[in-house]
Order: C-alpha cells, then sequence, then structure tokens
C-alpha cells in the first residue's frame, strides 16, 4: 500500500473570471523509503501541493491519503492528530526557537507528541544526525547546517510516515546544501521513511529516486531533461 495518495486534488482561489488554480487536478502516489523532488519557479504550487499533503490545507477538490485514511475527510482536529503522528515538516529556516536550547527544543514536542519515541531511539537519532554534542547550544550558536540537522530531528521525532521539507538547503552554501540532501536521503532509506523535497534547486535531484516538475499549478514525472544539466536551478 502507497504511503501517500493524491487523487484528483486540485486548489482553486476566487471565482468566475477571477478564478485561479493553484494546483490543477493532481494524481500521485508515493511509497516508504522513497526521496522524491519536485522542483519548480516561485509561485508554480509546489508550496500549494505540500501544505496540502501536509494537511494544512485542504483541496477544492479531490482526496489525500495517507496510509490508507482519507484525510480531506475528516474535521480539523482529526487532521491535526494526523500531521503530529504521520507526518514531519522541515522548512528553510529551520524554525527553532530561540531563546531555548537544542535539549529544550526537542523537550518540547515530549509534550505532544508523547511515547512516539523511547530514550534509546532518541538518543540513537541525535547520533545519526551528530547532534548529540549540541543539545546544550542555542540556535544562534549553531551553523546553518547544524540548525538545519536540528530541524530534521524534530520532524523525525515522532517516528512520521511522510517527511515534507519545503525548501530546505535555501539559505545554506553548496557544501551545506549537499550534507543536508545527504542526511535525509540517509534517514529515508533508514527508516523508510517518505520524504518529499520542494525545491527551486536542480542541483539536487541526483539524491532523489523520482523528480517532478510543477508548471503552473501542473505537476508532471521528470528525469532525463533535467538531469541533462545539473547546474541549472530555477
Amino acid at each position: 500500500m502507497a504511503v501517500l495518495e493524491l487523487h484528483g486534488v486540485k486548489k482553486s482561489y476566487g471565482d468566475g473570471h477571477k478564478k485561479v488554480d493553484a494546483l490543477k487536478e493532481t494524481s500521485f502516489l508515493a511509497e516508504r523509503g522513497e526521496l522524491i523532488a519536485i522542483i519548480g519557479p516561485s509561485g508554480s504550487g509546489k508550496s500549494t501541493f505540500l501544505t496540502i499533503v501536509g494537511g494544512l490545507l485542504s483541496p477544492s477538490s479531490g482526496d489525500v491519503i495517507i496510509n490508507g485514511q482519507v484525510i480531506t475527510a475528516l474535521n480539523e482536529k482529526k487532521r491535526s492528530q494526523i500531521r503530529l503522528k504521520e507526518i514531519g515538516f522541515v522548512l528553510q529556516a529551520s524554525n527553532l526557537v530561540p531563546f531555548l536550547t537544542v535539549a529544550n527544543q526537542l523537550k518540547l514536542l515530549d509534550k505532544v507528541k508523547k511515547g512516539n519515541m523511547t530514550k534509546k531511539e532518541r538518543d540513537e537519532l541525535y547520533e545519526e544526525l551528530e547532534i548529540a554534542d549540541l543539545l546544550m547550544k542555542y540556535p544562534s550558536d549553531l551553523s546553518g547546517g547544524q540548525r538545519q540537522r536540528v530541524a530534521i530531528a524534530k520532524a523525525l521525532y515522532s517516528n512520521p510516515s511522510i517527511i515534507l521539507a519545503d525548501e530546505p538547503t535555501a539559505s545554506l552554501d553548496s557544501d551545506r546544501a549537499f550534507e543536508v540532501m545527504e542526511l535525509l536521503k540517509k534517514v529515508t532509506k533508514q527508516k523508510k521513511t517518505t520524504t518529499i523535497v520542494v525545491t527551486h534547486d536542480i542541483r539536487l535531484v541526483g539524491y532523489c529516486d523520482k523528480v517532478y516538475k510543477m508548471t503552473d499549478g501542473v505537476l508532471s514525472e521528470t528525469m532525463e531533461e533535467h538531469l541533462k544539466n545539473p547546474q541549472t536551478s530555477f
């Protein structure tokens, strides 16, 4: 069974001649252990796609299915529960609280994600992500790459089925960007999660199992044409 399915999902704003289709009718399937990139310029519909998949935005039509459950049929409270249990988010700016140490950032998650991870699993996660020595530091003490490692730890804290990463390397130099993608690939394979990375940077697609292009709200799978010139970015 696929971890994630979209069937005829569409998102429109306005009506009549002012109607805008931010995401045109889209069907999509992702399996466990896949690292998938969605590439395209700003305003193409990538973020709309990601927020719908994450249950943060309801589509105008169509169904989003996570592990066999149609989340578009759920009320907001139940969708929120699915997000906490099944989905981890990695954002461009790492989304860390500036006045909390790394350890306290993660302790906050214990309050809403109790029982999802044992102490042994947490310690192993810290070692895997190489943040065990960073736990007593504040975000301002960390490099951009280290902050994204902590963000990935937060995303994995609930043992999610799906990781959604929105431009996770946009604020990083090339070396740190490749380091973060290598890390996302590693945890995707080891933990058998499904990871979807939205990015405008085509240099990152070499790390991915599948690549999709978003153009004016239309999602299409692509590989050959974009891998020919890996230095091109949108």
